[in-house]
């Protein structure tokens, strides 16, 4: 029970502050007198440099245990964080915010509290326990949407700054808390090594089709929580709607993720991926085509909310339901760094477009159809645990 009030509590910090970038994008672009684009590409290229730096986090986290790694991320986030609101040129604050920032959120991921998790449960209560994690990570945006924009209309965005890398210090002490063994409850001690697990799971069909659909995910996510606030105030409503809209996601998503585990744990995880994908099009597709004013922003964002991260107690699920749990962290960083190019495209995409249409639609027509395409390439994936996998009785 440690390790999951551990895990969680980590993933409301780092998922917290991480979701919040988008609420500094107006002021610092004013205040720099810099384009959406050179934010969109510091924030591409931290989602970018996440995924790449998240397989690296997941090896060295089933190498050595999770806590020394987490414990690095932190240093690296808060500093990073901090120096956001520091550095008046482009190219440094595309190092620091893009580089900087997405190691250190790579190195506190929840992904690597996720796999913690899910080895300290038994087999049959891992989606749950997925769920209850992911549900965290929405509780930090929760609690950081109305936080964050109040830091900012307080302390002013560079104090706002200041605050965010010092609460990212907390992730420091919970991270001794995590067990530093790979082991699985339920599961028999396996002789396999990284590579091996690797060039596994590189044969495996569901995989790579699990892999190719995270990317949607990683689109979708990642342009929302950078260009949607913005988004919010170009219809001329104010910051506050983006902020409790933001509020309104997180909780709806700390349902989304319950109800994603609970369902993982008793039906098909591919059926309820390809149906989370197929309604976030129906979705997006509502908001292109209602009538632009608060009550719409707040309907797509209950809509969306409940299945803003219903997407990672399913595929970190499936990861784990097929190939164990030894190499957990390792497997679902790599296709979370698929989830990462999604978001590097999402990111710099919507800043791109908009700086030369004036407008987010073209971005969100093709995360739609994105979206589209996801819901139907998760059908085939073949669920079953590999052979090798025994349950301990």
């Amino acid at each position: 029970m440690v390790v999951i009030l551990a895990g969680c509590a980590i993933a409301v910090i780092g998922f917290g502050i991480r979701s919040v970038f988008g609420f500094f994008l107006d002021p610092i672009t004013e205040a720099q007198g810099w384009s959406r684009e050179t934010f969109s590409i510091a924030l591409s290229v931290q989602n970018l440099v996440w995924g790449l730096a998240a397989p690296v986090a997941g090896a060295l986290a089933d190498r050595y245990g999770p806590a020394r790694v987490i414990v690095l991320g932190a240093l690296i986030f808060g500093a990073a964080t901090w120096a956001m609101g520091v550095v008046d040129n482009s190219v440094l604050f595309t190092l620091v915010a893009g580089v900087a920032v997405g190691i250190g959120v790579a190195f506190t991921g929840f992904s690597l509290a996720l796999a913690a998790m899910a080895r300290v449960v038994p087999p049959h209560m891992r989606s749950l326990a997925l769920g209850l994690g992911t549900a965290s990570g929405s509780l930090g945006q929760v609690i950081f949407a109305l936080g964050g924009q109040g830091a900012i209309s307080l302390l002013g965005w560079q104090g706002a700054l200041i605050a965010l890398a010092a609460t990212a210090m907390a992730i420091i002490p919970l991270a001794f808390v995590l067990p530093k063994s790979n082991a699985g409850v339920g599961e028999i001690a396996s002789n396999q090594s990284v590579g091996q697990a690797l060039r596994e799971a590189a044969g495996h069909r569901g995989y790579l089709l699990l892999t190719t659909g995270f990317f949607v995910c990683g689109f979708q996510i990642a342009f929302i929580t950078v260009h949607f606030p913005s988004y919010i105030t170009d219809l001329g409503l104010s910051p506050w709607v983006a902020a409790w809209a933001w509020f309104l996601v997180g909780g709806c998503n700390i349902v989304g993720c319950m109800a994603a585990g609970w369902f993982g744990q008793r039906w098909s995880k591919r059926c309820g991926l390809s149906g989370i994908y197929f309604a976030r099009t129906l979705i997006m597709v509502a908001l292109l085509l209602a009538p632009k004013n608060a009550m719409t922003i707040y309907a797509f964002a209950i809509a969306m909310g409940f299945l803003w991260l219903a997407t990672v107690p399913l595929t970190s699920g499936i990861v784990a339901q097929v190939f164990g749990v030894k190499y957990m962290a390792t497997l679902f960083g790599v296709v979370f760094f698929s989830h990462q190019l999604g978001s590097f495209m999402g990111v710099w995409l919507g800043g791109w477009l908009y700086d030369r249409t004036g407008s987010y639609d073209i971005v969100w027509w093709i995360s739609a159809g994105l979206g589209l395409m996801a819901a139907l390439i998760h059908l085939p994936i073949n669920e079953k645990p590999l052979a090798r996998l025994h349950v301990a009785g």
